[in-house]
């Protein structure tokens, strides 16, 4: 892979199996099998995904529900593994897709951002020298040595956005949530979007068609778990909100 990659994707294949009918005791179980009767049936959900994403690009990946993107998302992360192709990484990738993925409700806001810092590949270290960064940024100093579970959900958002953020990653992956907290705290996070455009790599999931085209240098549109189109926001955005219209 080109050192000037960030991330490689090719010919990306993902499917689910969905179960259609329940196999009552072993002997109904038996009797399927015999019959070939499966249980499920199988949905494809990425079907032969290849791009690649260049250092300091902000890319959008949009889509209508079940298209396929939060999958992709996932799948970068290595939360799913493909059944086909292959994802390369160049860098550090720090993933916000999920509220409370890596979070433990008994431990303090402080332990939680150490913890969470530790599943992202960080040592005590790295952590100790962002800690305050992160804090700052999530405007939660006075409640960082109180147990998580006492947090309001939007405590807890702008706790995890933060970490996320100012993690120090090379690779920011997003699932919308360009939209936390209240509205103070959103255009924080407007302003810090808008700083880092052209700086850092960040992969953004969305359905907001004007943070694409406010902050994304490309976007990549999904269907039926292919890539329909790949370049221009303005482009992109135009070819998604046309969907509805079909």
């Amino acid at each position: 892979m080109s050192s000037d990659i960030a991330v490689s994707v090719k010919n990306l294949h993902k499917s689910f199996k969905l179960p259609t009918e329940k196999a009552w005791g072993l002997k109904q179980a038996i009797f399927n099998r015999l019959k070939g009767i499966k249980g499920y049936k199988e949905q494809k959900v990425l079907n032969g995904i290849s791009f690649d994403i260049y250092k300091n690009e902000f890319v959008g990946i949009v889509g209508r529900n079940g298209s396929g993107k939060s999958t992709l998302l996932k799948t970068l992360a290595k939360i799913y593994f493909p059944e086909k192709g292959s994802v390369e990484i160049n860098g550090t990738l720090v993933p916000f897709i999920e509220l409370g993925v890596g979070f433990n409700p008994d431990l303090t806001g402080r332990e939680n951002v150490y913890m969470n810092g530790a599943l992202l590949g960080f040592s005590n270290k790295e952590m100790d020298a962002m800690y305050d960064e992160i804090v700052d940024f999530a405007e939660l100093r006075e409640f960082m040595d109180q147990k998580l579970k006492n947090y309001s959900s939007g405590m807890q958002v702008r706790l995890a956005f933060s970490i996320a953020i100012r993690a120090k990653g090379d690779i920011l992956l997003l699932d919308e949530v360009l939209a936390v907290g209240d509205a103070a705290f959103q255009q924080k996070c407007a302003n810090y979007f808008t700083s880092i455009k052209g700086q850092q790599t960040v992969i953004l999931v969305t359905h907001d068609m004007n943070n694409v085209i406010k902050y994304c240098t490309r976007a990549i549109l999904i269907e039926d778990g292919k890539i329909k189109l790949d370049g221009n926001p303005e482009r992109i955005a135009n070819a998604y909100k046309n969907l509805w219209d079909k």
